[in-house]
């Protein structure tokens, strides 16, 4: 089924709960419901990693602890988030059927362990997941505690057996039309004697043998990706036949690349993501944080344009980085509101409990190790869950964005596969960017992929778009065309969705055309090295990094920058070009942050859009939600100080929400926020 789409009807805050680690200790489960009410608990999430409880030998079951644990849920009035178990497996699965077992890229198969360590294509492994799913939703489809299914947890990796390979030259085949000949044009073998024969010659990339043919590492992916959407599909076939009433979301990992987590989104009727932003290390850290933390939040709410969940969040730490720091009194609070502000329905935290043992038992939770609700953390949690409560009646509305910035999954895996240019090669850096200087005007912005429609938006950010997949070039046209401000960068339109270079310049597929230049070379700048760029109409200089690309301006375009120094001092650096009814502009370098900010506020002002407040404050972050009659503005202070702010004439006559006084000037102390309603 697919573009199935869900909401909430009310703010969820709940937790992953393992009562299955506490069944030798049932005063623990007692505390435990005890303590969901002083907590502000609606919601837990059941059954994620336990398999071996449910199946601990093979055809034997045991659920009598989980019908004992739903019963009592629905006693308390608590929504549950059942969850299928295949992110991990009991041991005697793994001892009787090793072929359900990854094999590594060096072709090395792997021993039993760890998480999401099964092949995608086992026969075995997808019966066994139908056969307990199916079990799953015959005992708790019509359960009254059963909310939503949750499938799995975190998808990732991938699998080079024997299976996977077959699997692999299958999918080729039909890419390219069972056509040798094409396959090798599209790949580009010719070089260092890469060639094929035959599909049967071909194995996925590997450190050991070939992993330079650029198309070849873009095809596994997109395999990969397929993979991972059929097993995901194939989980949710005995779920959708019996329980088609009963929404399905998986959870997401941030920023995990592993496969396009876009090809899924249509196929779930909920986003769902684990938010784990590295706050609290420094206050320029907390704004950064602050900003990736929202660019996901975006790009999670924009995959399916409709409010999405916060599956997994920590109210206090976590434990897997270098450094694992508390966050400070407040953070939790100003964190969850800028969830919510950008799009989240619910607030969830793994865990519940702090497990006693293995890899996670210092990771943070409501409950720790002490057991007792008089913990900073717990209050902290139970002040979330009144706020929540209050704030009732936001739950499942909408954020209309006239912005976008566009990041693309399969462009990125390009960006990082390319041999030239710069190490990192600071695309989603960039991209931030971007995204930070559109929402520093304080307008929602959408993040979005290639395959995305334009329609909508008034500006459009495609930073270091270095790939243009299908049809993509011709929609960046026709948005400009129609009226819409569009902002390229260096190294865009270089290469095909095969990875094959364009012939005849960049950027290519009449992109050239649209942004009124031509690019021919670029000079990446060492760590610490810098240009500058020097604005036509001001003469104010502003210092610029890694990037400096060479671009020749054709007659009409308007040159808005000029570089300073070294060989190309004077030659154009940002450019606009007019292209009927909107405009094209090109950025050549990677100027600081202060110019890009400058830059989209122009472009905002010339688009008409209206900006309460100029240019943000730095480390204050505003978004708003809408409903059918009222709007929402959050703003929030993740400065590390105290800011104080003036109310725009637009939003004098609007209330503090939730308590309903009048508005008179906007106050915020250290991780404060304040929600106006009008």
């Amino acid at each position: 089924m697919k573009d199935r789409k869900f909401r909430v009807s009310e703010f969820i805050h709940g937790a992953d709960y393992n009562p299955d680690q506490w069944l030798d200790m049932p005063d623990i489960i007692e505390e435990d419901f005890r303590l969901l009410v002083p907590a502000g608990m609606n919601s837990a999430t059941i059954g994620i990693f336990s398999w071996n409880k449910f199946e601990p030998q093979e055809e034997q079951y045991n659920f009598a602890w989980l019908d004992q644990i739903m019963d009592r849920m629905a006693d308390a009035k608590m929504k549950v988030i059942l969850a299928t178990p295949s992110g991990a497996r009991p041991a005697w699965m793994d001892k009787k059927y090793p072929e359900i077992l990854r094999v590594s890229s060096e072709r090395v198969r792997n021993l039993h362990g760890i998480r999401h360590n099964h092949c995608w294509q086992s026969p075995y492994y997808r019966r066994k997941t139908q056969q307990i799913n199916q079990i799953l939703a015959e005992r708790y489809g019509k359960h009254p505690a059963l909310f939503m299914w949750h499938i799995s947890n975190e998808y990732q990796g991938e699998c080079h057996c024997d299976l996977c390979q077959k699997a692999f030259r299958d999918w080729l085949r039909k890419k390219y039309h069972n056509d040798m000949k094409l396959l090798n044009h599209e790949w580009c073998t010719d070089v260092w004697s890469h060639g094929f024969g035959s599909f049967d010659e071909i194995e996925s990339p590997s450190n050991r043998g070939e992993h330079l043919i650029h198309g070849m590492n873009l095809d596994w992916r997109r395999f990969v990706t397929e993979e991972t959407l059929d097993f995901f599909q194939s989980e949710c076939v005995p779920l959708r036949e019996l329980t088609p009433d009963i929404p399905i979301t998986t959870n997401f990992m941030g920023q995990n690349m592993d496969f396009n987590q876009w090809k899924l989104a249509p196929y779930m009727d909920i986003m769902s993501w684990d938010s784990y932003p590295e706050w609290s290390m420094g206050r320029q850290q907390d704004m950064d944080a602050a900003i990736e933390a929202s660019f996901c939040h975006d790009r999670f709410r924009s995959m399916k344009m409709q409010p999405f969940l916060v599956m997994e969040s920590t109210p206090s730490l976590i434990n897997w980085r270098t450094i694992n720091k508390l966050k400070r009194p407040g953070m939790h609070e100003l964190s969850v509101v800028q969830a919510i502000a950008h799009g989240a329905d619910s607030i969830q935290y793994f865990q519940w409990r702090k497990c006693r043992g293995e890899g996670e038992k210092l990771h943070g939770a409501v409950i720790d190790h002490y057991g007792k609700e008089d913990t900073r953390v717990f209050q902290e949690v139970s002040r979330v869950g009144e706020l929540l409560g209050k704030m009732q009646t936001i739950a499942g509305s909408d954020t209309d964005s006239k912005a976008a910035v566009l990041y693309d999954w399969e462009n990125s895996w390009a960006i990082e596969d390319l041999q030239g240019w710069r190490s990192p090669r600071l695309y989603l850096e960039t991209v931030y960017q971007h995204y930070k200087a559109l929402r520093k005007l304080g307008i929602n912005v959408d993040v979005i992929d290639e395959e995305t429609p334009l329609d909508k938006y008034r500006i459009v950010a495609a930073p270091m778009l270095y790939m243009l997949r299908s049809g993509i070039a011709e929609r960046l046209k026709q948005f400009a065309a129609k009226g819409g401000s569009l902002i390229l960068t260096y190294g865009t339109g270089e290469v095909n969705e095969n990875d094959l270079c364009y012939l005849g310049g960049f950027p290519a597929e009449g992109l050239m055309e649209l942004a009124g230049l031509r690019a021919e070379e670029m000079d990446v700048l060492c760590d610490g090295e810098y240009n500058e760029i020097r604005l036509s109409e001001n003469n104010k200089i502003y210092q610029a990094d890694s990037y400096c690309e060479l671009i020749y301006p054709k007659e009409g375009c308007e040159v808005l920058a000029f570089y300073t120094d070294d060989f190309y001092a004077g030659k154009a650096a940002v450019t606009r070009n007019q292209w009927k009814a909107g405009a094209c502009f090109y950025i050549a370098t990677r100027p600081e942050q202060k110019y890009l900010d400058t830059l989209y506020q122009q472009i905002a002002q010339e688009q008409g859009m209206e900006l309460l407040w100029g240019i943000l404050p730095e480390g204050i972050d505003l978004a708003v939600r809408r409903t059918e009659t009222e709007e929402y503005y959050f703003i929030m202070n993740f400065s590390g100080e105290s800011v104080q702010m003036p109310l725009p004439k637009q939003l004098q006559n609007s209330s503090v929400f939730p308590d309903d006084k009048a508005a008179k000037e906007i106050y915020l102390e250290k991780y404060g926020y304040i929600i106006l309603k009008d």
